[in-house]
């Protein structure tokens, strides 16, 4: 697909638009008049032209040997607009030609931004609830379920929201590495055969970047509120890896105010008693054990190596060694799964009586393996599978007594939908509604890390990035340390700008 611009600027959101309908096609961006000569491709033209004070908004779409969609309006002071209310205007035109050229109703409007919860908390404090959801429902198109289903979440997160302060702050550990690679996956993360030479050194190291961090952290005077050990798989680590590097984080930080120390133990062929039994000493109070599907094809075909049976096992090693907070990921929308084959899944995982459950829609990037099936891309662009999936998860989980606490976007989601975590009451991960609504300050250690420094005293974030693959991570650790150094810096201008 190709679309042309003309008199504005709004290439990221149009292109965003664009790829709710077109999840898997690639979508160029042109500034330019569309050519007189038909080319091999679905064409869109979107503009606005200035007329004396109005503005001409004008937007069609011209599907390859369809008829041609349109839709033009003559905006009185259109020229006079803020960019902000141009853009929507014009994005919500562009929704509106794409839907009828489509069929697909996005249930989330013109939204495409990762983190609806925090826009809604933002707008809501600005102008009152009731007028934010107005804005939400009739500006921004976004249908009453969603609605409904922020508005809840808000109301669960409000409590540990207000824990934050201007000197909290969280840790993030990063262990890049899986037993194999899903088809869907577009991560950094590593098969464990094509970097079993570098883990060791790699593990040395995050236990030098931690004591790093920690000094940062203590000259801040900021106090660690949870820890998170992400992915990857961290269990691909050896049982005395995991306790040196966690016996680290013990050791070098104040965790006198830590309230959760979680570790995604997430593929169930990983998990053993004796890494179980390090997590157990070394005080994680949560972990996630992830079967994705209870249905050994549906693993087979993503490229899973564990069976629904080791996901059965694994719970209940967890269970029977004493851990007492877990949490199991599903993905609605995998190849070969069915509304049916999902509602299995879900229904044994609500017998195993997990305490939270986090339901993902499958999002294809391109550069995910999957991307490479036609089959698999044509039923990605319908997603009605994946929609009564979620809309399924959603009914079931709030009748067993979950409550839904984090949700968050990402782009090429089957249906433009959503993952939404769940949780009975009292246990929400404080980490997850920390680091998806943005509330403060999260350091990260370990490949792909992003530290991400939230200003106490304002909505301005600014991030500090480790490099992306473990390779990099070994080979150039000292200009990851050098890096680190900058959140001093960037600490003082926050306190300078509040007078503190």
């Amino acid at each position: 697909m190709k679309c042309y611009l003309q008199g504005h600027r709004f290439h990221y959101e149009m292109e965003n638009l664009a790829r709710l309908f077109f999840p898997c096609e690639k979508i160029e961006m042109k500034y330019a008049l569309p050519p007189e000569k038909r080319e091999e491709d679905d064409i869109a033209f979107l503009s606005i032209a200035p007329q004396g004070q109005a503005a001409q908004f004008t937007v069609w779409f011209s599907p390859l040997g369809e008829e041609t969609i349109r839709e033009e309006q003559c905006v009185p002071d259109g020229a006079l607009l803020p960019a902000a209310e141009q853009e929507r205007r014009l994005g919500v035109m562009f929704f509106s030609v794409l839907q009828r050229a489509t069929g697909q109703r996005p249930a989330w409007g013109i939204i495409t931004g990762i983190h609806p919860v925090k826009l809604l908390r933002q707008k809501s404090d600005e102008m009152g609830e009731e007028a934010a959801v107005r804005l939400f429902r009739e500006e921004w198109l976004v249908q009453e379920e969603k609605l409904s289903q922020l508005k809840r979440v808000m109301k669960v997160q409000a409590p540990y929201v207000a824990l934050t302060k201007e000197d909290t702050c969280s840790l993030y550990l990063s262990v890049p590495f899986c037993p194999s690679r899903c088809s869907y996956c577009s991560f950094i993360s590593q098969s464990v055969e094509g970097a079993k030479k570098l883990i060791p050194e790699y593990a040395e190291l995050m236990l030098r970047e931690i004591a790093e961090t920690a000094e940062v952290v203590r000259r801040l005077g900021l106090t660690v509120q949870s820890v998170y050990v992400g992915g990857g798989t961290p269990t691909t680590f050896s049982a005395s890896q995991l306790s040196a590097m966690l016996q680290a984080v013990r050791q070098s930080f104040d965790l006198s105010a830590c309230r959760e120390i979680t570790v995604e133990a997430g593929r169930p062929d990983t998990v053993t008693p004796e890494k179980l039994q390090a997590l157990l000493e070394q005080g994680v109070t949560r972990i996630s054990i992830n079967p994705q599907s209870m249905h050994d094809d549906v693993l087979r075909a993503i490229g899973r190596r564990h069976t629904a049976e080791d996901t059965r096992r694994a719970f209940s090693l967890a269970r029977e060694m004493g851990f007492d907070n877990i949490n199991m990921d599903l993905i609605a929308g995998l190849p070969l799964d069915t509304p049916e084959k999902f509602r299995e899944t879900l229904e044994e995982v609500c017998a195993m009586d997990p305490e939270s459950v986090t339901v993902h829609t499958l999002a294809l990037k391109h550069a995910a393996r999957m991307m490479r099936d036609e089959e698999v891309r044509e039923r990605h662009r319908s997603s009605q599978n994946a929609a009564v999936m979620v809309q399924y998860a959603g009914e079931k989980l709030t009748r067993e007594g979950y409550a839904p606490y984090y949700l968050y976007r990402q782009s090429r989601m089957a249906g433009n939908l959503e993952n939404t975590g769940w949780a009975k009451p009292g246990k929400e991960c404080l980490y997850n509604i920390i680091t998806m609504d943005e509330i403060h300050t999260v350091l990260s250690c370990g490949a792909g890390g992003v530290t991400k420094l939230c200003d106490p005293f304002s909505t301005d974030i600014e991030r500090i990035f480790n490099f992306k693959y473990s390779y990099e991570y070994v080979s150039r650790f000292d200009e990851i340390l050098e890096r680190k150094k900058g959140i001093e810096e960037i600490y003082a201008r926050f306190r300078a700008r509040a007078g503190r």
